[in-house]
């Protein structure tokens, strides 16, 4: 029974298709569309290049003591922001104070000295002046004379002496001193702290690690730079006023964080080496950027993005690629509206939309941009407009 119910509704529908067919009704055609195509040509674009880089201060200082001590103090905390002069340590300072306290002792004495000497140089002089008037009126020797004169030499020597002693207590003072003042460890630039390495109560000298300050008020990016992109008269060493105008030529770039998050401030590239590293073909490069705000840190890594202008390049959207194997592959409209694969190279714009033809292409010829992956060698892609 339900054999024959099928039956019946295939001849049903066969005989209501005869009768559309014998009433003129006309079933509906399949339209054949042309597929997205573009003539290439030169244009002008600004592609958008993009370095790994890592931040560091321009003014890191590794932070050590100038004298041995116990630590007493940490005035800081890892990753606080501190001004110049702001103290981070202070190291026992007890014997660097008995040392001041000694040499100005010592200072005293030799002060006390000198004005002895000086006492006894000018009574000296007096009595040599005196004997040189006697003698000169014959009433003394020439043997009293000389007396007196050796006596006056030597009290200018004494005198010379206790300088030269005093010279050497200030010199012990403001040697002493310095000492006491290394006790207090302060912040030579403006920055950040970085790890510190110490306690309070550990034994410390000029051998002791004790914090690296990262002076951040301006952050270097230092990045790599292949050679292509820098014109051969900089990879291949130019004067330095050349240099220099070069750099101050290029655009200014950005930093982009890890997270994508761009840093507000832009960056100016500020060096530049002139020698290419025969290892990885780069130039090593920096890019300077402002931190009023504290923001970055060295040892931050993120990506540079430097504006790069090409004039006169032929450019084709990434759609119009098909990728076989090893090979890039564009599809060519010919004369009689079919496709043939030509192979070409090409550079990314860093659009995330077209491609920099380098070579394969001529500009005025035609291709395929839109279903270029769903082609094949000779099929028609253009079809004639059907009259309404």
């Amino acid at each position: 029974m339900k054999k024959r119910n099928a039956l019946v509704r295939v001849i049903m529908l066969s005989a209501a298709a005869s009768m559309l067919v014998a009433c003129g009704l006309d079933m509906p055609k399949e339209k054949q569309t042309s597929f997205e195509t573009l003539t290439v040509k030169k244009e002008d674009i600004t592609t958008l290049l993009k370095f790994s880089a890592k931040m560091k201060g321009q003014s890191d200082v590794t932070i050590t003591p100038q004298v041995s001590g116990q630590l007493m103090k940490i005035c800081v905390t890892e990753g606080q922001q501190v001004h110049r002069g702001q103290t981070l340590f202070v190291i026992d300072s007890r014997n660097a104070q008995h040392e001041v306290e000694a040499a100005r002792a010592n200072l005293q004495a030799a002060q006390a000295n000198l004005t002895a000497a000086q006492a006894q140089a000018n009574s000296a002089k007096q009595e040599y002046e005196s004997n040189q008037n006697l003698f000169d009126k014959k009433i003394v020797s020439s043997y009293m004379l000389d007396n007196s004169r050796n006596s006056y030499n030597q009290a200018q020597a004494a005198v010379s002496q206790a300088k030269a002693s005093v010279a050497q207590a200030q010199s012990a003072l403001n040697r002493a001193k310095v000492n006491l003042g290394f006790c207090t460890i302060t912040a030579p630039v403006t920055g950040v702290i970085g790890e510190i390495s110490v306690r309070t109560g550990d034994q410390v000298s000029p051998a002791s690690y004790l914090t690296v300050l990262s002076g951040n008020t301006k952050m270097d990016a230092e990045f790599s730079v292949t050679e292509a992109i820098i014109e051969a008269q900089v990879s291949s060493g130019i004067s330095g006023s050349d240099k220099a105008k070069y750099i101050a030529n290029l655009p200014d770039v950005t930093f982009v964080m890890k997270n994508g998050t761009e840093y507000p401030h832009k960056g100016r590239i500020t060096s530049l080496t002139g020698v290419v590293d025969a290892s990885t073909g780069s130039l090593s490069c920096k890019a300077s950027f402002p931190n009023p705000d504290g923001h970055l840190y060295s040892g931050v890594q993120g990506t540079v993005v430097l504006p790069y202008s090409q004039k006169d390049v032929m450019v084709i959207p990434q759609t119009a690629v098909v990728r076989l194997q090893d090979k890039s592959l564009v599809y060519k409209v010919k004369p009689d509206s079919t496709a043939t694969a030509i192979a070409v190279t090409y550079t990314d714009a860093g659009n995330g939309k077209d491609f920099i033809v380098t070579s394969g292409l001529n500009v005025g010829e035609k291709i395929v941009t839109v279903g270029a992956n769903n082609l094949q060698e000779g099929q028609k892609v253009l079809f004639p407009a059907e009259e309404e």
